[in-house]
């Protein structure tokens, strides 16, 4: 394996980029590949392409060679050029001189540089070996948009070899984060590839730490627990201010929020998804054991969220669906069925929530002996 460190290339179409297109500013040092003379053809490949099979002959490809999956641009996702000092410079002076860039990333300025591709005839590698001049259009089979998949749930695109899988989709649902699967059914097939590849040790200390971390939180909060048999109400004639009532239910719809999102946010986000949803699964029961003693809450009425997302993965992963339709619209039949039950539960818990406010909590303070009241009642 040869690594080539480069510095990056100024980007001249910066002020374009908006929004989550920001993350396209260093995509032009995909013209270094133009440097890499050592070599007679490069494939250059981005790093949310999956390889189905062997596709040695694209090098065989000419000079430059990319895939058209939409009709008017080819997507630089992978692409077959020959290396050239030349070339190179050519298109430094492009980006210094402005040459029209329609996306204002590497796609943009590279469709410029070829924008008669399209009228170039369709690249079929020649049997005996040898390569090919001149500049050709790859069929489809070598950039499969993974939308195709989703909508049948298997591959059948018939322009060339299915070779090569690509992910043109929203940058938070790349393969590699752990909640793209069982969302994007593809993920999986992509961590399979990093698993056999390059394994996921370096996020295993993190993943050991939080479950460890959970563990503890479910421990103290068990031990922790007030007996339920020794709490003291005592009605007294002044009932708290509404505002209060307000504030106290705020801060457990906050925390109950804040259940189901900190695990989340703090697990690797490159780990393999099994790994991901298990560990996120733990860490959201742990808080959620932690608000249901806090704030005295039904703890089936808290945790029916959790197994509501359970059986949305169950739903989603489900492997044998007939097609991409019929698997969305059990998803959504999961949600709509789903609904009334959370609702129900979120209901209950500001009743219970509500029933509690209404009895103000008495403990004795230590040292002070207690004052039995004819008022007082145990429960």
């Amino acid at each position: 394996m040869r690594v080539v460190i480069v510095e990056n290339l100024r980007n001249p179409y910066e002020g374009n980029l908006g929004g989550t297109n920001k993350r396209f500013k260093l995509t032009l040092n995909k013209l270094y590949a133009w440097t890499l003379v050592d070599y007679e053809r490069v494939v250059m490949i981005d790093s949310d392409n999956i390889f189905l099979q062997n596709t040695d002959e694209l090098f065989q490809c000419g000079q430059f060679c990319a895939v058209f999956i939409n009709p008017c641009y080819f997507h630089t996702g992978l692409f077959v050029l020959q290396p050239s000092i030349d070339v190179f410079k050519g298109m430094l002076h492009d980006l210094e001189t402005g040459r029209e860039n329609s996306d204002g990333a590497d796609q943009g300025f590279l469709v410029g540089c070829y924008p008669d591709l399209l009228d170039k005839p369709m690249f079929h590698p020649p049997e005996n070996g040898t390569k090919l001049n001149g500049t050709y259009r790859l069929p489809l089979g070598y950039q499969m948009d993974a939308s195709y998949y989703y909508l049948k749930l298997h591959w059948h695109v018939p322009c060339g070899p299915n070779s090569v899988i690509t992910f043109p989709s929203a940058p938070w649902f790349k393969p590699w984060y752990w909640w793209s699967w069982p969302v994007l059914p593809l993920g999986l097939s992509w961590h399979k590839q990093r698993w056999d590849d390059l394994g996921y040790a370096s996020e295993m200390p993190v993943i050991l730490m939080e479950v460890l971390m959970y563990i503890v939180i479910i421990t103290v909060t068990r031990l922790a627990r007030p007996g339920m048999t020794k709490l003291c109400y005592n009605r007294r004639p002044e009932k708290q201010s509404a505002l209060v009532q307000w504030l106290i239910k705020l801060t457990a719809i906050v925390a109950m929020v804040a259940a189901y999102s900190i695990p989340f946010f703090v697990i690797p986000r490159t780990v393999h998804p099994i790994m991901g949803w298990s560990v996120y699964l733990f860490g959201a029961l742990a808080l959620s054991v932690l608000v249901i003693n806090v704030f005295l809450l039904p703890p089936l009425d808290v945790l029916t969220t959790w197994l509501a997302i359970v059986g949305m993965l169950f739903v989603m992963a489900f492997p044998w669906y007939h097609d991409g339709v019929v698997r969305a619209l059990a998803v959504f039949g999961y949600a709509f069925c789903s609904a009334p039950f959370l609702w129900a539960s979120v209901v209950r818990m500001m009743d219970s929530l509500q029933t509690m406010l209404e009895r103000d909590p008495f403990f004795s303070r230590i040292g002070e002996p207690t004052q039995e009241t004819e008022f007082s009642k145990l429960y």
